[in-house]
């Protein structure tokens, strides 16, 4: 009899356990999740201008959002909310994108000067979209500049905390010591700001002037010149020629190349990626032409008459020549590549890093778009 109870027992509560498996199984049913973001953050992603300018512009009344001006940037949006600047709507998201610039020496990184001075923003191909500078080069600063269309990787690219390394080649007049460069690798303060570790070797002495090789992860705001400035050198000519893993390689003055598809990804590693938000299975919405790479090329082209011109293809770093860049550069007494004496530098040339229009705090980007036609960008403060 109580053999016969406890089977039942144990019957009946199988069958609950049944039961309540059925129900959780049912009540487990996935839904599909609505990823939403702040709206400043989407202007950014969408590559139209820094998060701090879409804050500004909301609070000037020029973004509508499902036909409601905003007067706060303190709203999440959703990929089916229609947003509308300056009267024309935001596009869908892009597919993340990054090109290398070799910025040439008298252009001001950042989209509108106040003082007049030619932009690196207009001196871009028209048929490049809208893009963000990462960080900031000096007006008289030259070398590799990354753009990208993704405002949450410029900023992630900015940052000290991603650890690259940015690599200059420096021409100073003076003297100095590597020993005395030696004293950088543990960081130094200038004028009550704190430096981090500097790596720089003597690479050749000219005359009066002397060529250095410098590296560092941190890129604060007039970097190079202050920090060299205390060790009694005057900057004269400065070259950036990498930036984390991207090289200035072979790329001539005054061109831009796109690092495309899996190099790219394989770049930025899943880590970066994750951070920054890149998307790389969104479309391209703003297909960019390709981009004659020398003066010679692009004659030919309007000689024949070609009204487009054929798609570029993306050389590997492992693959590419001995930089111009470095090849201008020469070592040898007498004139450099751009024409100038090594040796006659003199004390008080204009180069460093910072211009009035770019001084004021770590990393910056700045950006040249179009919304429609206009141009639209942020200004930020100044990185190197």
């Amino acid at each position: 009899m109580q053999n016969n109870k406890s089977n039942n027992k144990k019957a009946s509560s199988k069958q609950d356990t049944q039961k309540s498996d059925d129900k959780t199984t049912v009540s487990t049913t996935p839904k599909k999740e609505v990823k939403l973001e702040r709206i400043a953050k989407r202007m950014a992603r969408a590559g139209l201008c820094s998060r701090r300018v879409a804050e500004t512009w909301i609070a000037d009344g020029r973004v509508v959002l499902n036909g409601k001006v905003l007067d706060t940037p303190a709203i999440t949006v959703g990929d089916k909310d229609k947003i509308v600047v300056d009267g024309k709507v935001l596009q869908g998201k892009e597919r993340t994108r990054l090109w290398l610039y070799h910025k040439p020496s008298g252009l001001v990184t950042t989209d509108r000067d106040p003082e007049g001075r030619k932009t690196v923003f207009e001196a871009l191909p028209e048929s490049l979209p809208r893009v963000l500078s990462v960080g900031r080069l000096d007006i008289n600063t030259e070398g590799l500049l990354l753009l990208t269309n993704d405002g949450g990787l410029s900023r992630m690219l900015e940052l000290p905390k991603t650890g690259w390394l940015r690599k200059y080649r420096v021409r100073a007049h003076g003297f100095v010591t590597q020993d005395q460069l030696d004293t950088l690798k543990d960081g130094i303060a200038v004028d009550g700001v704190l430096y981090g570790p500097i790596e720089a070797t003597i690479d050749r002495e000219q005359g009066s002037n002397v060529w250095l090789n410098i590296q560092f992860r941190e890129g604060k705001n007039r970097e190079v010149k202050e920090v060299l400035g205390s060790l009694g050198l005057a900057v004269n000519r400065l070259i950036r020629i990498s930036y984390g893993p991207f090289q200035l390689g072979d790329l001539p003055t005054g061109t831009v190349r796109e690092i495309r598809g899996r190099m790219l990804r394989d770049q930025l590693g899943e880590k970066l990626i994750e951070q920054s938000g890149a998307d790389f299975d969104a479309p391209i919405i703003t297909q960019a032409e390709d981009i004659p790479r020398t003066e010679k090329e692009a004659a030919a082209n309007k000689k024949a008459g070609e009204n487009k011109r054929r798609p570029h293809r993306e050389k590997t770093a492992a693959g590419q020549v001995a930089s111009d860049t470095l090849s201008r550069l020469s070592t040898k007494s007498g004139r450099d590549g751009d024409g100038r004496d090594d040796r006659t530098g003199g004390r008080g040339g204009k180069s460093g890093k910072g211009s009035r229009s770019g001084r004021g705090g770590r990393g910056g980007s700045a950006s040249r778009g179009r919304s429609g036609g206009n141009r639209t960008g942020s200004k930020r403060s100044s990185g190197k």
